[in-house]
């Protein structure tokens, strides 16, 4: 069992943080002690790792992330129940509720990915248009420079 505090070093998280993910659902409640105080476990920060990743390297949102986190539950709780199914219909019935669940979340990140990569093209886009304001700036001083280097010389 972590206190808030472990969890907070642990993870990079405030404790504040931690404490508003909780509230809004993002994680799920630990057990208190009976004093009141929190008591996490390691599958807590586990999650607040996944969380954290979703929201730096994915750039999602809080919606998007919890939806994110859903689909990774309902996935992990289809994992642990496919190896106590024996009947084939059963298993082939688990087999393609979890393909729906994985194809949600693929959708989800290339929904992400393509916003990504539209906001990087624009921007690509407007760098060729500053670069070639830079390289006809440059052209029309060499220029000048050269006529005035011309002129002294005359």
């Amino acid at each position: 069992m972590f206190k808030i505090d472990e969890v907070a070093r642990e993870t990079g998280l405030t404790k504040r943080t931690i404490r508003y993910y909780e509230e809004i659902g993002l994680m799920p409640a630990p057990q208190r002690s009976e004093g009141g105080t929190r008591q996490y476990t390691q599958a807590h920060i586990e999650h607040l790792q996944r969380v954290i990743s979703a929201r730096d390297v994915l750039g999602f949102s809080l919606q998007e992330i919890q939806e994110y986190m859903d689909y990774a539950q309902a996935l992990t709780g289809q994992r642990e129940l496919y190896p106590q199914i024996r009947e084939p219909e059963r298993q082939l019935e688990k087999l393609r509720e979890m393909d729906g669940t994985l194809e949600a979340q693929l959708r989800a990140l290339d929904e992400k990915v393509s916003k990504i990569l539209a906001m990087k093209q624009e921007l690509e886009q407007f760098r060729d248009r500053v670069t070639a304001g830079i390289a006809r700036i440059e052209k029309e001083q060499d220029q000048s420079e050269a006529k005035i280097t011309e002129g002294k010389n005359s």
